[in-house]
């Protein structure tokens, strides 16, 4: 430890990323990146923005990329707030309306950033425990607390609540702020950005990391009534007025706008998530039911620990996690058919 830290650097966990390795030929299938690329209308905008304009700093309001998420969700720019990543934008909200009193809620297999978040800011909570079929049951929520989370769907395991679930949750806790995490939504479950015009307790945060393929530019937003996306720009502009530069605000922008391409590119990924589960059922593996960009897997007879030793033996990267409950599960992100026949032939060589 280093006698120049601040007290709370000690005491800090930090997030642990998924490995991004050099390995010749590798299949990469642990950070639940989209094996398809961006658009080419964001890659163009990007592209467009590489001018002498980059002397000048951007809209620190971001007011274009802001109305187009508006038009897209039928909701007003005032009620968009866009970040460099979800995660910062979960990290202004953990600050801005999830610290209280009374503890913060949140499963307890979910989002490995959630506890990070809490350590950092000093926020009290309590995990909730995912029911025997690793699914969250909104009743267990029905306890005294200052504010909930939850990423619908779940990570790492998939499993998505519907909306009438989540409406019966923000309709118990009038009182408390309730922030969605909607990460994967795209993948096959039904958004609440809807609920956001009824209830004023509730925040939707997405990423365009997933469903939109870019990853590597760290755009992030959230949807919400006024007072809300008020907190969190008090936080923001007291941390970083200018999170978004130009070339990721055009890239997000016209990624936002090219709905064909958002379309073509997710209905592939479930295409192939549906059959890479079939096939891993097939060879006798236990899959929980994904509606995300990956699945959540594990054989009876093969620890998980030995089955990604081996994966990563043949060149192919999955995620393994090593909590008790879990760490007999592999998290598989959907790669292009071709790299999802290598994982499959990887395993049957394994089993």
């Amino acid at each position: 430890m280093s006698r120049f830290w601040s007290p709370i650097v000690g005491t800090l966990k930090p997030y642990t990323a998924g490995e991004q390795p050099r390995i010749a030929n590798l299949v990469k299938l642990n950070t639940n990146e989209n094996p398809y690329g961006p658009s080419p209308k964001a890659i163009a905008a990007m592209q467009a923005a590489v001018a002498d304009t980059l002397r000048l700093y951007p809209d620190p309001s971001a007011l274009a990329l802001r109305e187009a998420i508006a038009r897209t969700y039928g909701v007003s720019p005032d009620e968009v707030f866009v970040g460099n990543g979800s995660d910062e934008v979960l990290a202004h909200a953990f600050v801005a309306l999830l610290k209280h009193e009374k503890p913060l809620l949140y499963p307890d297999v979910t989002y490995s950033f959630y506890p990070t978040y809490c350590r950092l800011f000093g926020i009290e909570a309590v995990d909730v425990p995912l029911n025997d079929d690793f699914g969250i049951d909104i009743g267990d929520y029905d306890r005294p607390c200052g504010a909930i989370i939850l990423p619908n769907p779940n990570a790492p395991t998939g499993i998505g609540l519907p909306l009438s679930a989540i409406e019966t949750l923000l309709a118990a806790h009038p009182e408390q702020p309730v922030v969605i995490d909607e990460a994967y939504i795209d993948f096959g479950g039904e958004s609440v950005i809807p609920l956001t015009r009824k209830y004023d307790n509730l925040l939707v945060i997405h990423t365009l990391s997933k469903s939109r393929s870019l990853a590597g530019l760290r755009v992030g937003y959230a949807i919400g009534q006024r007072p809300l996306i008020d907190a969190l720009e008090r936080v923001k502009d007291s941390f970083n007025s200018y999170p978004l530069d130009r070339i990721a605000q055009a890239g997000a922008t016209a990624a936002i706008e090219d709905t064909a391409w958002f379309d073509e590119t997710r209905h592939a990924v479930i295409a192939s998530r549906d059959r890479v589960s079939g096939a891993l059922r097939q060879r006798g593996f236990e899959v929980l039911p994904s509606q995300a960009n990956f699945v959540f897997a594990r054989h009876p007879d093969h620890s998980g620990e030995a089955l990604a030793k081996g994966l990563r033996e043949r060149a192919v990267l999955v995620r393994r996690f090593a909590e008790p409950r879990i760490s007999d599960f592999l998290r598989i992100s959907i790669g292009t058919p071709e790299q999802c026949d290598a994982l499959i032939a990887a395993l049957e060589d394994i089993l």
